[in-house]
């Protein structure tokens, strides 16, 4: 039962005023989709299917760079994280193990949370499990609501959180471990029926919790792990805390 990984890659981040996709932008002089496959790597974990969208071919020409083989995908339109994954259906039917979810755009996500995020979701029992972040401004992530027991009971969207809601402050990072067949058994159930007419990872949490599955949230000790970039001014946020932490690829 091999573990794989999916990395969600295929985003342009307009915003970041550049001529190749969002994850190719550096942090220490190295791709953020670098990071992400280091700690993915460092966890163990060298099955990897890359999701790439936008300018594909700056994605496929980075991975023919590597010394070791990544699978790649392509979605041709960009309708959402949940979509993404569809995309990397037939990759995810060659595994009957667990695979970790990631947003190629998050480069401190770090091999120790995917190690024992994984521990986690198999002690546990879970189908599937989030990985979380306890951060000091909530704002514009998706909310771990939790029942009195401490079990994920839902993940709300910023726009769709009440009052109550919002004061949460344990979010969603974006990673999420998934027993692969049980995606699989969900992934052609998510509808795109909400406002951007995407279709969402996070909807394959509800529906596994609909069927009766259990569901996990992990807390990564580190709020880092959810740091991502959206403009030039982030990014070098990004690269001044690894500078100053002394993070490495």
């Amino acid at each position: 039962m091999k573990n794989c990984a999916v990395i969600l890659a295929g985003g342009e981040g307009k915003r970041m005023k550049s001529d190749k996709p969002k994850t190719l932008s550096e942090v220490l002089g190295k791709p953020m989709l670098c990071w992400v496959m280091s700690a993915l790597r460092k966890a163990g974990i060298d099955d990897i299917c890359v999701v790439k969208g936008f300018k594909k071919e700056c994605i496929e020409e980075y991975l023919s760079t590597l010394d070791f083989s990544v699978e790649s995908v392509f979605q041709a339109e960009r309708l959402g994280t949940g979509h993404a994954v569809m995309m990397a259906k037939d990759f995810l039917k060659k595994h009957s193990g667990n695979v970790v979810i990631l947003n190629g755009d998050a480069p401190f996500m770090d091999s120790k949370t995917i190690e024992d995020s994984l521990k986690a979701h198999i002690e546990n029992g879970c189908a599937a499990t989030v990985i979380s972040a306890k951060v000091d401004d909530p704002t514009g992530y998706g909310r771990i609501v939790r029942d009195e027991n401490g079990n994920l009971r839902a993940i709300v969207e910023q726009k769709d959180a009440d009052e109550e809601t919002l004061k949460i402050n344990e979010v969603n990072s974006g990673g999420f471990w998934f027993d692969c067949q049980l995606l699989l058994s969900v992934l052609d159930r998510i509808k795109s029926d909400n406002s951007a007419k995407e279709y969402y990872l996070p909807d394959a949490i509800k529906l596994l919790l609909e069927d009766g599955r259990k569901v996990g949230a992990f807390t990564a000790q580190c709020s880092d792990t959810v740091l991502g970039a959206n403009d030039p001014a982030q990014l070098e946020q990004l690269n001044e805390i690894a500078r100053t932490k002394g993070y490495s690829c």
